[in-house]
């Protein structure tokens, strides 16, 4: 009788996390912790880290520093990893601050390890929009001081050439910035692009501008800026509600929070319609509210929502998920709900439709509830139950489940809305995974745990990946980065992926199609 040579044979696949088959750690809740290879922490951590916030279980400053020790330790060992790595964290993963710093300390051990290649394309690469050449300034200079090496002057300048244009000047070179755009023109030295010309006159005018100088800007959308705030106050709403009035607005790159200071007034309903046209998805997203509020028109509201419904729109604005579940809980309208839905499912288009049955495990304990960032207003738990519910809606046949200190079915239907699904996850205090999965296990085709993967300590079990048998794959999806995990990783069927959007749900269907799953960026 044949043992190995048979129809349901699955091939050996690997995944890029790599986590230890016997763990030498504890999780933060006391069960056995396997400890992953630098790489794979790094890329675990950098997904889910907002620089300078706290974690439920690490503090601001010793998770920044495990951030910084892990960059320098791959960096200087493996600068083609790190090459690829930062950028997808940036553009693709959609994380801001950590890749800007990341790319620093990647670049400051280089240096201190006498190694000169590509430091400079690395500053460079992780600097996508035009206030970040000065958060990387301020960074270097509050970090080591304000002698800046030829690689980070070099890159910082590469990406002022390609971002610094009037409407950057105009919306992010304020006075609540410590490094305005003339000192970073100032310090780096920047020549101006050769496809643009006019780039001289504009790193002419954003130095007058930053030392006082005055003089009259000789390009048109600050010469459009300086005739609008030159219109008698008292006549600035009649430029508002005049036929080319959203047009003026836009040719003089006027922002929503620019236009209450210019009008002196109120954010009515005509001041919201005339800005709408110019604001992009995210600021659409964020002020849902304030246009109920303001009364604005149902015909301008639809305008908003075909956006919204737009794929193209929503792939464009790199929007985390969570942030259309804040919006539709902070609107008071119901007619903005619809338009959420769609642009949450198009932010959630690497999720993919899974064949057979799929027990899905959320993870709902009290860790889980920490805040992603203060400002965000949402929290792993949320991110947690997006992911499991979209994923349990777009499967064949799925059982989708929440866990905590016990653990409960969440009930949806097929083609349910999955805002209406995400109103019914709880809170469920501890972290139990292991009785979770052996309890809910009934011979499905896989498992995937939406968690942070610090189950408690003292169960039967405790790797939750051993209550199923061998030859099934369990996916854990890390939405923490805390250094321990709860299972082995890698191979054997057992693979962790992690971040808060849905970039890496891409490896499962290779991973199921019996292919190695590499990096995401390679």
């Amino acid at each position: 009788m044949a043992k190995f040579n048979r129809g349901t044979v699955r091939r050996a696949v690997s995944s890029p996390v790599r986590g230890e088959a016997t763990p030498s750690g504890r999780t933060h809740e006391g069960a056995p912790g396997h400890a992953r290879d630098a790489k794979s922490e790094l890329f675990l951590l950098a997904v889910a880290n907002m620089v300078g916030e706290d974690a439920f279980y690490e503090n601001a400053g010793d998770r920044d520093a495990r951030f910084r020790d892990l960059v320098r330790r791959v960096a200087v060992d493996d600068i083609e990893w790190t090459a690829g790595f930062l950028p997808w964290l940036r553009q693709t993963a959609g994380m801001r601050s950590a890749p800007v710093v990341a790319a620093l300390e990647a670049v400051r051990a280089r240096l201190d390890a006498g190694l000169n290649g590509g430091n400079r394309q690395l500053v460079a690469s992780v600097l996508q929009r035009a206030d970040e050449p000065g958060e990387a300034l301020a960074y270097w200079t509050s970090t080591y001081g304000r002698a800046l090496p030829k690689p980070v002057k070099r890159g910082v300048a590469d990406a002022v050439r390609r971002l610094y244009t009037e409407r950057s000047l105009l919306k992010y070179d304020t006075a609540a910035k410590g490094f305005r755009f003339g000192d970073v023109i100032d310090l780096v030295h920047p020549s101006p692009a050769p496809d643009k010309p006019w780039q001289g006159e504009l790193f002419r005018h954003a130095l007058d501008r930053r030392h006082g100088r005055g003089g009259e800007p000789a390009l048109p959308t600050l010469l459009a800026r300086e005739a609008l705030m030159a219109t008698p106050a008292a006549e600035r709403r009649a430029v508002l509600l005049a036929g080319d009035g959203p047009e003026r607005l836009r040719a003089a790159g006027i922002t929503w929070e620019a236009l209450a200071g210019w009008l002196q007034g109120p954010m009515d309903a005509a001041a919201w319609e005339a800005v709408i046209p110019s604001m992009g998805v995210m600021a659409l997203v964020r002020n849902l509210r304030n246009f109920d509020r303001a009364g604005v028109s149902d015909g301008v509201a639809a305008t908003v929502a075909a956006r919204l419904a737009d794929p193209g729109e929503i792939a464009r604005s790199r929007m985390f998920p969570f942030r259309f579940l804040a919006a539709y809980r902070a609107a008071p309208s119901l007619r903005w709900a619809w338009p959420l839905e769609r642009a949450l499912e198009h932010s959630l288009g690497g999720v993919p439709a899974l064949a057979g049955r799929t027990l899905i495990l959320v993870d709902r304990s009290g860790s889980m509830f920490g805040p992603v960032s203060p400002k965000s207003g949402l929290n792993r738990a949320d991110s947690a139950a997006i992911f499991g519910a979209a994923l349990a809606l777009r499967a064949a046949d799925a059982d989708l489940v929440e866990f905590g200190t016990g653990h409960r079915p969440v009930r949806f239907g097929r083609g349910e809305s999955l805002l209406k699904v995400l109103e019914r996850f709880t809170s469920m205090g501890g972290t139990n995974t292991a009785e979770a999965v052996r309890a809910r296990y009934r011979g499905h085709d896989r498992v995937v745990i939406v968690t942070d993967e610090q189950a408690w300590g003292g169960h039967r079990g405790a790797d939750p990946a051993a209550q199923v048998p061998a030859d099934v794959p369990v996916y854990t999806w890390n939405l923490a980065g805390y250094r321990y995990g709860h299972g082995p990783s890698g191979t054997g069927g057992r693979h962790t992926f992690g971040g808060l959007s849905d970039a890496a749900f891409r490896a499962v269907p290779l991973l199921e199609a019996g292919r190695d799953a590499a990096w995401p960026w390679l």
